[in-house]
C-alpha cells in the first residue's frame, strides 16, 4: 500500500509522513528529497539553473516510478505536486491520498520561519505573504480535495494527526 500526503507547503507533510512511517512501520519517500537526491542538486537550485518545468517533469517522472512499486510506502508530496500534469488523478488511482490542511495563519506562521527554504516564496516579503499563499491555496485547493482523506492540522499534535490517519486507513 502507498499512502500519499498532500496539501500546501508548510502543512505538516514532511513531519507528520515521518512519525507516520515510524508507526505503521512503511518506508519514507520524499518526493522532494528523491529528485534532489536524483538530480544532485537541492529544490531552489533546481528552479535556479534549470526551471521550474525541468523540475515538474523530472517530478512526474519519479512519482510515476514511486507509484508503480509494490512496497508499503508513505509518500510525501511536494506542495505542487497534485496541480500538475494528471497528477492528482494517478496518486488517487495509485494511492490512498490523504490532505493535510492547515489554516492560513497556520501556514504563514509556518513558513515565515522558512522562506529562503521555499523557492516559491523567498522572495516575497512577509507582509504579502498571507496574501500570496491564500492566492495560492484558491488555484491549488481544487487538487487537494480530490484526495481521499482530509485531516486538518492547525494547533494539533502530530500524534494526534498520525493516530487519525491510521484510524481512516
Amino acid at each position: 500500500m502507498i499512502i500519499s500526503l498532500v496539501g500546501y507547503m508548510g502543512s505538516g507533510k514532511s513531519h507528520i509522513s515521518k512519525n507516520l512511517s515510524e508507526k505503521i512501520n512503511f518506508k519514507l519517500i520524499d518526493l522532494d528529497k528523491e529528485i534532489s537526491r536524483r538530480d544532485e542538486l537541492t529544490i531552489p537550485e533546481i528552479f535556479e539553473k534549470k526551471g521550474e518545468i525541468y523540475f515538474r517533469k523530472l517530478e512526474r517522472e519519479i512519482l510515476e516510478e514511486i507509484l508503480s512499486t509494490q512496497e508499503n510506502i508513505i509518500l510525501s508530496l511536494g506542495g505542487g505536486t497534485p496541480v500538475y500534469y494528471n497528477n492528482m488523478e494517478i496518486i488517487n488511482q495509485k494511492s490512498v491520498s490523504i490532505f493535510l490542511k492547515a489554516s492560513i495563519s497556520t501556514l504563514v506562521e509556518r513558513l515565515s520561519k522558512q522562506k529562503e527554504k521555499r523557492p516559491i516564496i523567498a522572495h516575497i516579503s512577509d507582509d504579502l505573504l498571507p496574501e500570496f499563499i491564500a492566492k495560492h491555496l484558491f488555484e491549488r485547493n481544487q487538487y487537494y480535495n480530490l484526495s481521499r482523506f482530509s485531516i486538518n492540522t492547525d494547533a494539533r499534535d502530530p500524534e494526534d494527526i498520525v493516530n487519525e490517519i491510521v484510524e481512516k486507513l
